[in-house]
């Protein structure tokens, strides 16, 4: 069982580049990449998880996203990143509040991914010493 203080070492509190970075990886890997579907080797999320839960799914997976919003706001970024997260924010809302199919369309809009993907590109730009370079972790074979 973790305690409070080895979470502190996952996930640190600090307002520098490099803890924002590992906060905002780490709530993207839960919201969209947490298990693998064996035979399709897709990962999902608690994203699509939530999907399923009408109406107050989507809207806690929207108010987890805004977070990561949050996070990129308080770094500085433009308002036009910040309105492209938003919108990823609010497409991937609206998809999912289709009762019950809204978890399909949300499995390929993967907007937790898109919007780190934009953060990933600012904290590149902005904080280089922060800089990582994304290397996959699993071994394809022949």
């Amino acid at each position: 069982m973790a305690t409070g203080s080895n979470l502190r070492t996952r996930l640190p509190l600090g307002n520098d580049a490099a803890s924002v970075r590992q906060r905002v990886e780490a709530l993207e890997k839960l919201m969209e990449r947490i298990v693998v579907i064996p035979g399709i080797n897709r990962p999902v999320g608690l994203d699509v998880i939530l999907d399923f839960i009408p109406v107050a799914g989507p809207t806690a997976a929207a108010v987890i996203g805004a977070y990561l919003a949050w996070e990129a706001r308080n770094l500085g970024m433009s308002k036009w990143h910040m309105a492209r997260m938003g919108g990823n924010i609010g497409v991937d809302w609206l998809l999912g509040m289709i009762p019950l199919v809204g978890a399909i369309p949300d499995f390929f809009f993967l907007s937790n991914t898109r919007n780190l993907r934009i953060i990933k590109r600012h904290l590149d730009r902005k904080h280089p010493a922060g800089a990582t370079v994304d290397i996959p972790t699993a071994i394809e074979r022949p």
